[in-house]
C-alpha cells in the first residue's frame, strides 16, 4: 500500500502560520498566499508580518515591483511591524513610507541601499523612536545622519555600518566613528566591517561607549590594536574582533580593494552585481528606481488580489 502524502491544508493554523512565517515576504505575496483560501487568510493576519525580509527577493517576484511589493508588506502588517530588511531598491520614498506606518518597529536591515539622502534619513528615524537595531550594509549615511539617528533612537543598542574592505594607502576617516561615539553612547553591539576608522576614532569609540558588549572592526586596516589601545579593547569589551580575524562567517563577499586593483574612475561605485558571496541564491542590482508609488501600489495590489 502506497504511503499517503500529508494533506498540508489541514495542518493546525498556528502550525502553519509558523512555516509560512520562515518564507520571504516576495514567496508568501506570490507564491505562498495563492495556494489555497486557507493558507490566503493566514497570509492575511497582521501577526505574520512583523517581520519582513525584502532581501531574499528569490525568483518569486513576477512584477519586479520590489518597491509595491515592500509597500504592500508594510500595509499587511497594520502597525505591527517589528523588523525589516529591505534591498537595494530602497529610497527616501519607500524609507518614509516604511517609518510612517511602523512606529513599533525595533530592527531596520538595509541591504547596497545608495538612493537615500540625508534628509530621507532624518526625516525616517524621528518616526522610529522605538529602534533598537539599525544594521546598514554598502548603505551610504552621513555623520549628520548619525548624529539624527542617535538623537532621535535612543533605545538603539545595535549598529552595523558595513563596506568593503581596502588596503589603499593614506586614506582614513574618523568622521563615523566620531558621530557614533558622541550621539549613541548606549550602543551594546558595534560592526564597523571595512570602516576606515583609526586609532583616534576607536578611542573616541571606548570613551564613550561603556556599554559596548562586542566590538568588530574586521577588515579595519588602519588601526593598529597594539600597545594600550589593544588592551583596553579587550578589558573593556567582551568580543572583539580585530582587522586580521576570520571572515569565514561574514554573510557577504569578502573581497578586500586594494591600490592595484581598484578603479580609479569609479571610486566610489561597484559592478552590477555587488557584494555577494558565491552561495548567494539571488543578486542585489546597483542603482535606484524612480517609480510612480500610487499607480505602481494600485497596480500591484490587483494583480495579487
Amino acid at each position: 500500500m502506497a504511503e499517503q502524502s500529508p494533506n498540508w491544508v489541514e495542518l493546525p493554523p498556528d502550525v502553519t502560520a509558523a512555516i509560512l512565517s520562515r518564507l520571504g515576504a516576495a514567496e508568501v505575496l506570490e507564491s505562498a498566499q495563492k495556494v489555497c483560501t486557507t493558507w490566503r487568510r493566514i497570509c492575511q493576519d497582521p501577526a505574520m508580518w512583523r517581520t519582513v525580509d525584502m532581501c531574499n527577493l528569490g525568483h518569486f517576484s513576477t512584477s519586479n515591483n520590489y518597491e509595491a511589493m515592500t509597500m504592500h508588506a508594510v500595509d499587511r502588517s497594520s502597525g505591527q511591524l517589528a523588523a525589516i530588511s529591505v534591498g537595494f531598491f530602497c529610497t527616501d520614498a519607500l524609507l518614509a513610507y516604511i517609518s510612517d506606518r511602523s512606529s513599533q518597529l525595533r530592527l531596520l536591515r538595509l541591504v547596497c541601499c545608495d538612493d537615500i539622502s540625508d534628509i530621507g534619513w532624518m526625516e525616517a528615524v524621528k518616526k522610529l523612536p522605538l529602534l533598537e537595531e539599525l544594521h546598514l550594509y554598502y548603505t551610504s549615511i552621513s555623520k549628520e545622519a548619525i548624529g539624527v539617528v542617535g538623537r532621535c533612537c535612543p533605545l538603539l543598542k545595535s549598529l552595523k555600518l558595513n563596506n568593503q574592505g581596502s588596503r589603499r594607502p593614506y586614506i582614513d576617516c574618523d568622521d563615523e566613528a566620531l558621530a557614533i561615539a558622541e550621539n549613541m553612547p548606549g550602543l551594546h553591539h558595534l560592526q564597523l566591517f571595512g570602516n576606515k576608522i583609526t586609532k583616534d576614532g576607536l578611542q573616541a569609540i571606548l570613551d564613550n561607549c561603556p556599554h559596548l558588549e562586542s566590538l568588530d572592526l574586521r577588515q579595519c586596516f588602519n588601526v593598529n590594536f597594539g600597545g594600550n589601545l589593544g588592551k583596553r579593547c579587550s578589558q573593556q569589551i567582551k568580543n572583539v574582533r580585530r582587522p586580521y580575524d576570520s571572515t569565514e562567517d561574514y554573510e557577504f563577499d569578502t573581497d578586500i580593494l586594494d591600490y592595484e586593483s581598484f578603479d580609479e574612475d569609479h571610486p566610489t561605485s561597484f559592478s552590477d552585481i555587488d557584494f555577494m558571496s558565491e552561495d548567494d541564491e539571488h543578486y542585489v542590482f546597483s542603482g535606484g528606481s524612480n517609480v510612480s508609488y500610487d499607480e505602481d501600489y494600485a497596480e500591484y495590489c490587483l494583480m495579487i488580489s
